[in-house]
This record gives C-alpha cells, structure tokens and sequence, in this order.
C-alpha cells in the first residue's frame, strides 16, 4: 500500500477508537478498516465529502453501516473467498474436538493430573455417522460439508434459498427447508451464516430447545446470530453436548461462566488467522483500490447500484 499510494498506517493492532476514526475519515479518500472498526451511522454521516472509499479488509461487514454509506454515496467493498479454507479448516477442528474432548485431555495432562491410560478415562463420541446440520451455506458452509463427508459425517443444510442441484451433489448436502427441523435432527450445528437483520438472534433459546440432548454447537460466524445466554443455559444444565466457539457476544471479553464450563473448546477469534489468509485479504484490498483508482466498479463491491 505505501508503494501504491499515500498512505498512513495504523501501527498496531489496536482497535481505533471513535476519535482516531473519525480523524482518518476527515483526511482520506479511502478507508481500509478492519472487523473491530465499527463505522456506525453517526460516524459514516459526519464523515469528510473527501471520503469515497472503504475498503474491508475482510469479508464480514456487519461492522459497518451499510445503508449510512450508501446514503452517503461511499463504495464499500470487502474481500470474498480468501478465508475460507482457513475457516472451514477451524470449524472441522472444533467439529472434532468438542466430542473427542481434546482441551479437557490437554488441560489434564499440562496440570500433572493425568494417571495414564484407563479403559473409561475421557471418553467421548465418535463422529463417524453422525449428522452435521449446516446453518448457511455459501462459500464457508459448502467447504465444511466437503470436508464433513470424508469423516463419514452426513450433511444437511438450511439456507434462505436452495442450492442448485449440482452443489448438492459436490457436497453431499440435503436441503432442510426448516431451520427448526434442521436443529432437532443434527448432531452437529455449524453456523456458517453472516450476521445481518434476520440472523441476529435467529438461534434462540427456543431453537436450542430444539437440539438433541447430545448434539454440538459449532460458531465461527458471528456471536450474535446465537443467544449466548441461553447456550451457556443450556451447557450448564446439560441440555445440549457441548460446543465449539471462536467467537462471543462481548469481545474480547469472554462470558466467565463460558470459562469453567468443559463441555466447550474455546478459541479467540482464529478462524481466519493464517499468514496465507492475512496476505491474500491484503492483495484483495489492494486490488479493489486499485480498480476503483482506475475508474472502474471494483469486483468485490458490496453495495449495489450506486454508481
């Protein structure tokens, strides 16, 4: 960036505050922000007319206010595909380990408590002929599935629209028209959808009412497509098996009572984060600058028909 173009650099991973980013809107033509940048309305409104540009690095944009930058006439684009071997590679990870009981066998075994072998020591559930029910189904969710199959695990799919028939059949996939059916006959839930005005809280305490006794949430989309109350409800009552999440309501703060429970395998926002992922997000950054310096309509444009 700094060779293509006169740039300032936020120079640690510190989040800018309010402040810091209304600064950077007052004095550039593009913006390049990342997750935990949240470009509300308020700020998007008050922003310089010198401001035509943000460009996401990363594809999630429910950070920023869509409808105030299409208002204000600024192109928002993101960056589409680059992460998600990388995210799907996670979901299988965590799709393993909460019933393998991985973190519970390690955190055992790093404090000396381990006795060795025993015939009923840590036992878990295979995951060879269970059912993963897949909530979304885009790039991510259709690459978990492709994954899921070869571990013998038979997938089901909820998303607003069907998918043609042809990716069904790459996938391996079912169509569940209902998400409620979906949830009651999975063992495994992956949530692989983006977080928007219908996701948000679409997974209620009513619908984890829904889950078998044993079944297995896994998150690595947005904690607010899930009611995080009601999961750790229903976690510490034993209603459900256990989860698997990367992501929570209030980050970086996670929910202590998540914390002491062992039925979850934690991890802090790592789905994406690979050196190969982090390059390729920045090269797709760059080029949607670059088109759009150019005068054209950049590829990964998320708003439509603004110009």
């Amino acid at each position: 960036m700094t060779e293509l173009f006169d740039t300032v650099l936020n120079p640690s991973d510190t989040p800018m505050d309010r402040a810091a980013l209304a600064a950077a809107m007052a004095d550039c033509d593009v913006l390049v922000p990342t997750l935990t940048d949240h470009l509300d309305a308020a700020l998007l409104e008050a922003a310089s007319e010198r401001l035509q540009m943000i460009a996401n690095f990363g594809n999630g944009v429910d950070h920023i206010d869509l409808a105030a930058a299409r208002r204000k006439g600024i192109i928002v684009t993101n960056t589409p595909g680059v992460l998600t071997d990388d995210t799907a590679d996670m979901e299988m990870a965590l799709i393993i380990a909460v019933p393998r009981r991985l973190a519970e066998g390690e955190r055992t075994l790093r404090a000396g408590e381990w006795q060795g072998w025993s015939p009923s020591g840590l036992l878990g559930h295979r995951i060879g002929g269970k059912r993963l029910g897949i909530i979304g189904m885009g790039r991510i969710g259709q690459a978990v599935a492709l994954r899921a199959a070869p571990f013998g695990l038979s997938v089901s799919y909820h998303n607003r629209h069907r998918l043609p028939e042809s990716v069904e059949r790459a996938t391996h996939a079912t169509w569940m028209e209902s998400l409620d059916e979906l949830l009651a006959t999975s063992d495994f839930v992956s949530i692989n959808c983006p977080l928007n005005d219908e996701s948000r809280g679409m997974i209620d305490a009513r619908r984890i009412g829904l889950l078998k006794p044993n079944a297995y949430l896994i998150n690595t989309s947005r904690a607010e497509v899930c009611d995080e109350d009601a999961l750790i409800e229903a976690l510490e009552t034993g209603r459900i098996g256990g989860a698997g999440l990367d992501v929570y309501a209030h980050e970086p703060a996670v929910n202590p009572r998540l914390l002491s429970l062992a039925n979850v395998v934690l991890k802090p926002h790592m789905g994406s984060a690979t050196i190969e992922g982090r390059d390729a997000t920045g090269e797709k950054v760059i080029a949607n600058i670059r088109t759009w310096v150019d005068g054209h309509r950049p590829r990964d444009q998320v708003l439509e028909g603004l110009f």
